[in-house]
């Protein structure tokens, strides 16, 4: 076989192919590497930049203070004081497990706590700090500052914390903050709550949450690559919460608490020409501190399992039917429909029957009053008169003419948690119960029972509508502007004048339901009630209240203003149980009076 011959073009021909595709292997890497390095420097700096410089900068949020609450005289309710709580990050712990141990030396903690520490741990980043306990005693920081060479991965905390005051007294109306809840914090702005902040549970502090809150701030820090601070320095200084100034008088507040002993029930005392409520009590209260870091179980149940249940707001939740309380308004009403004068008499034999019907409607005076006029009946609250009345008057005009006094509609006072109650009427009737009104409900609607739902908020609005003839006040709990407006209806001061001599009479004329807190000083004028807790048969109505057990017995009512000839202020109580209007609410009102009046003369 012979040898071959080389072939040079061939031979650079192949090598120059060579070489052209080595070429443009290179230039393609180079162009990658260009449009990566184009990308990370040009499209991408931005981003990496901030990266960089969130190795070296640290952003801290600076937790706004919340607002502060006072009183209308300046005396501090709600206060902000320091307390502190243990942290634990978990990058810089060496032996979670020794570490839990270890610092059990200095702050203890039940083993249910320790397996509840591990579980949020398991769910919590390792660099982000996890509060594990919180209000930590100045006996507990001390021994950690002692201790905290050997305590590695665990930091003590300072924050602000809600304090009360006066917890008991106002435990309904403030109301209280805790811990915000999964729930409500998917609802706020992360920008401006964080899932370790406090947020208004109840009363005012729910109801004026975003004004109490305030907006945080925020702090940046350098630091080097081993984590030591270089320097730090606000970026934007957070904006604290606005305060609250209240309308309430702590002073009167107090008074009213303690006026009713060992009674339970609600009393609201409202400024007759501002509608600024000065006292507004639901008892028994309680201590508002012992929600703030999370009550513990077998508090939380003593309180809601108890049967004064103090966990219930009155004043705002609480329906009771007004009883004889109504009487003043269906009173006006006959005589502003020219139904009845001001002389005109009936004869009270002590039991009612509507025409034609064999029912007996019973009077609370066996035997009856006698011959009566529309002022005597307000003074010895005669039902017999009031059943004559509402039937001739109709339940047409009655929910007509009391609607406008705001009976069974919400106030719109500015707080958390108002119930509506009922103003009884035909289509009341027939959209809640599928039936037609009946005359012998129009009869009973008279002496405020029946389907009759008020709260005491509702009563005291529409009390100092009555007691200012015909001025409504809008009531309120915060310092602010005063809405005033007037009754939809033109009612003669000699109408007004009518029922509130009938009103004054009850505690100054000498045959007056509740002459027994007649005051010497000044006049009062007032209208007690009771609130039906179960329905008497005929022969249990002239029972005596003694023979009942404590929770059979009707609610006592009764609302009063005073001074009866210069009308200042509006009070409502309702004492739960009382039985008897004159005996157990009356003399809690009195107090109430007294309690002001005597303020106002110093």
């Amino acid at each position: 076989m012979g040898q071959q011959l080389k072939q040079p073009f061939l031979e650079r021909r192949l090598f120059t192919e060579r070489v052209i595709i080595a070429v443009i292997i290179v230039m393609i890497a180079f162009l990658l590497l260009l449009s990566r390095y184009f990308y990370l420097q040009v499209i991408s700096h931005q981003d990496y930049q901030i990266q960089a410089d969130q190795n070296r900068i640290k952003y801290s949020r600076i937790n706004p203070t919340r607002g502060l609450i006072y009183d209308r005289n300046g005396v501090l309710l709600a206060d902000n004081i320091t307390a502190y709580r243990l942290n634990i990050i978990q990058e810089k712990t060496r032996n979670l497990e020794q570490n839990l141990i270890d610092i059990q030396s200095t702050i203890q903690f039940s083993a249910e706590e320790i397996a509840d520490i591990k579980e949020k741990l398991k769910f919590n980043p390792v660099f982000k700090p996890l509060t594990i306990k919180e209000k930590l005693t100045e006996s507990e920081v001390a021994m950690f500052a002692v201790k905290r060479h050997r305590m590695a991965g665990f930091e003590i905390e300072p924050y602000l914390i809600r304090k009360y005051i006066y917890p008991n007294e106002l435990s309904h109306l403030i109301g209280y903050v805790g811990k915000i809840s999964p729930k409500e914090f998917k609802a706020q702005d992360v920008n401006v709550y964080s899932a370790n902040d406090y947020f208004g549970k109840t009363g005012l502090e729910k109801y004026h949450e975003n004004d109490l809150h305030g907006y945080p701030g925020q702090l940046v820090t350098e630091i080097n690559a081993q984590g030591k601070q270089l320097s730090q320095k606000v970026k934007k200084p957070p904006v604290n919460g606005n305060n609250l100034e209240l309308t309430i008088d702590i002073a009167l507040q107090q008074s009213s608490y303690q006026a009713f002993g060992e009674e339970t029930g609600s009393a609201i005392t409202v400024d007759i020409a501002t509608g600024e409520v000065l006292a507004m009590v639901s008892k028994p209260g309680y201590d508002t501190n012992d929600f703030i870091n999370g009550i513990s179980h077998l508090k939380f149940k003593a309180l809601a399992e108890s049967a004064d249940k103090p966990l219930f707001d009155r004043s705002l939740k609480g329906g009771y039917e007004p009883g004889s309380t109504i009487k003043p308004y269906i009173a006006l009403a006959g005589l502003y429909h020219d139904i009845i004068d001001k002389d005109d008499t009936m004869f009270s034999s002590g039991v009612y029957q509507i025409p034609n019907q064999e029912r007996k409607y019973h009077d609370w005076k066996q035997g009856g009053h006698g011959k009566v006029d529309v002022i005597d009946s307000l003074t010895e609250s005669v039902n017999v008169f009031f059943y004559d009345l509402a039937y001739r008057l109709g339940i047409d005009k009655i929910h007509d003419f009391l609607k406008p006094f705001k009976f069974g509609q919400l106030t719109g006072i500015d707080t958390a948690g108002e119930k509506q109650g009922i103003l009884p009427s035909r289509e009341w009737k027939e959209k809640n119960r599928d039936m037609i009104w009946f005359p012998g409900e129009t009869v009973i609607t008279g002496i405020g029972q029946g389907y009759f739902v008020l709260t005491p908020v509702q009563m005291a609005q529409a009390l100092s509508i009555l007691a200012s003839k015909g001025r409504v006040a809008a009531i309120h709990l915060i310092k602010n502007d005063i809405t005033v407006s007037q009754l939809p209806m033109n009612i003669s001061d000699s109408d007004w004048n009518t029922v509130h001599q009938g009103m004054t009479n009850v505690i100054n004329a000498p045959n007056g339901t509740a002459r027994a807190i007649k005051s010497d000083q000044y006049l009062i004028a007032g209208k007690s009630g009771t609130s039906q807790v179960y329905g008497k048969s005929e022969e249990d109505i002239y029972k005596k209240v003694e023979e009942l057990p404590k929770h059979l017995r009707n609610h006592a009512l009764f609302i009063a203003f005073a001074p009866a000839d210069d009308p200042q202020i509006a009070v409502v109580v309702v004492a739960e149980h009382g039985a008897s209007g004159t005996k157990a609410a009356a003399p809690i009102a009195k107090k109430i009076i007294d309690a002001y009046m005597s303020q106002a003369d110093e």
